[in-house]
């Protein structure tokens, strides 16, 4: 065939190879799917994509924010944590028995700190049952131990869970996932079957309303002192925290004591290798990671409690628990330093904060 030397001609022949390779590829594209990061149209985002757009909305001291519980003394909330709800520079707070005691003052305490967080806030309380118990007229009445079975365990979890819902609690630190194995954790742990009846209360707190906290990971059950008065060695025992991870377990707290077998030099909390590796990595969890209390002396052994948190967000933590009303002070500066100065830091930080916000979204917060 000969070509036309007309150049109108040439040019309208030009034009409709331009718009047949333009459709060749948009088509291939649209049936690619692209590069599997953004969701075709009319698809549901993916949990990843959902935490990601929802964090990128936050600046950078909000996304730091997100990192941190705070707390307080008294039955109101103080200008200080007002302001810092209404910043969206805190995740939420920890309460304790100290901070309200009947049913009308926690409920006026919850919806204070709600009404200053715009519904946002992360409301934490200690709740294992019997002497440990931050909400004195909520379950579970007995300890841990004396919780009975699998099936007892799980109606007292959801029957407390219901209580602390209704007194504007959201996320509980329990149950204890450690085994009986010393002194140090035998009147707090699970008389036996420790991983049925794990995974059971985080089952039913869940049906109570209420985000369960599988602690203390990855297990102290051989510890030889309490972490909150000084340092100790464990072993590891994953198989209570295999059965909360099974159970969609919302948090998993890391413990404060050291793993020889896993890290040598250490703790659980600051363990890249136990942070990331372990919980990440080998079993798998994509929940909410939150420390122990940064003001456990097994911490203050090693460093102060804002080098702590920073140890603990660059080993792979979410959340910091901070229980002294002061340490916002100290940790908030500091994280927001290294988010400033470090992309790798920064980048811990949204991943982490995004993760929170989903936990928030899962708990009906705003």
């Amino acid at each position: 065939m000969r070509l036309s030397t007309d150049p109108a001609a040439r040019r309208r022949l030009a034009l409709l190879c331009l718009a047949a390779v333009v459709a060749l590829v948009t088509g291939l594209v649209a049936g690619s799917g692209g590069d599997g990061e953004k969701p075709t149209s009319g698809a549901e985002p993916s949990k990843a994509q959902r935490e990601l757009a929802a964090v990128d909305r936050l600046t950078l001291r909000q996304q730091v924010g997100q990192l941190i519980v705070s707390t307080f003394p008294g039955g109101r909330p103080p200008a200080y944590i007002r302001r810092r709800l209404r910043a969206r520079e805190t995740a939420g707070v920890i309460l304790f028995g100290s901070n309200a005691a009947t049913r009308p003052e926690w409920l006026q305490l919850t919806r204070a700190i709600q009404r200053n967080a715009g519904g946002g806030a992360l409301v934490l309380v200690d709740q294992e049952g019997g002497e440990i118990r931050s909400v004195p007229w909520a379950g579970p009445p007995l300890s841990q131990p004396l919780q009975g079975t699998t099936d007892q365990v799980r109606t007292a979890a959801r029957d407390a869970a219901r209580q602390l819902h209704g007194a504007g609690v959201n996320v509980n630190l329990a149950p204890v996932a450690d085994l009986p194995g010393t002194a140090v954790m035998a009147g707090r742990a699970f008389a036996e079957d420790v991983p049925a009846r794990t995974q059971a209360a985080v089952e039913g707190m869940r049906a109570g309303g209420v985000a369960a906290t599988a602690k203390h990971s990855p297990g102290l059950g051989q510890a030889q002192v309490n972490t909150d008065d000084g340092s100790t060695t464990s072993a590891p025992d994953l198989a209570p925290f295999r059965a909360a991870i099974a159970a969609d377990v919302p948090l998993i707290m890391l413990s404060h004591a050291s793993y020889p077998a896993l890290d040598a030099r250490r703790i659980a909390s600051q363990s890249p290798a136990i942070a990331t590796g372990l919980l990440r990595g080998r079993l798998g969890y994509d929940g909410v990671v939150v420390t122990d209390s940064l003001e456990a002396q097994a911490v203050l052994d090693r460093s102060n409690i804002a080098v702590a948190a920073e140890r603990s967000i660059r080993a792979g933590a979410d959340l910091v628990l901070t229980t002294g009303s002061a340490s916002w002070n100290d940790v908030f500066p500091r994280l927001l330093a290294r988010a400033r100065s470090s992309k790798a830091f920064r980048e811990r930080v949204r991943r982490s904060a995004a993760r929170v916000l989903e936990l928030k979204r899962a708990l009906g917060l705003r």
